[in-house]
């Protein structure tokens, strides 16, 4: 399925599609065929979109820190509770946002700022189909990421594989962000629930 050149590898602890790290996980995907030729101006509203989409997601990704609170910092124990009982919201809004507007199944996915490969669902796009591939990052967050791309192919198994139209600087960037932080996290052997 995959073109020489375009290889997907993984090494013991790294993901890599179309030679760069890659986001792997199990979300809600879909893809939605587009016309031809993309309208230029519903790929910039989406470059937007994204942007704030990403931003959303590294904003809950953040890291609290692993230390105690500062004992001798006044308020910091405070600031530690107040801080917990934000995230237990964050969660029970996006458990709320996820059960009112109905997203795909979940399935396996791994993608960058080039391109996609994920478990399709029957009916399987065509090869060389152009279209729009969403990615749900966080229940939390209410937009889907959406990449404009071509499908390059489908696995008799189902396996879909899609390059994208490159997204723009800052979204790309933030997409190598969230995979970078995601590898770390896996190689650190730490794992954070989704928000």
């Amino acid at each position: 399925m995959c073109p020489e050149g375009d290889a997907m590898y993984e090494g013991g602890d790294t993901i890599v599609l179309f030679q760069e790290l890659a986001y792997e996980d199990v979300l809600p995907v879909a893809w939605h065929r587009l016309p031809e030729p993309v309208d230029p101006v519903v790929v910039g509203s989406y470059a937007d979109r994204n942007l704030r989409v990403l931003q959303a997601v590294d904003a809950l990704d953040e890291l609290p820190p692993a230390e105690k609170p500062d004992e001798n910092a006044p308020h910091s124990a405070d600031l530690h509770r107040l801080e917990t009982k934000v995230n237990l919201l964050i969660e029970m809004v996006g458990q709320l946002l996820a059960a009112s507007r109905p997203r795909p199944a979940p399935v396996a996915v791994r993608f960058n700022a080039l391109g996609g490969v994920w478990q399709g669902v029957s009916p399987y796009p065509d090869p060389g189909e152009q279209g729009i591939f969403e990615v749900h990052l966080r229940d939390s967050v209410a937009e889907p990421l959406r990449l404009v791309g071509r499908i390059a192919a489908v696995g008799p198994d189902g396996r879909v594989k899609a390059r994208f139209l490159p997204p723009g600087e800052h979204v790309a960037d933030l997409i190598e962000k969230l995979a970078f932080r995601r590898h770390r996290r896996q190689v650190a052997g730490t794992r954070i629930p989704r928000r």
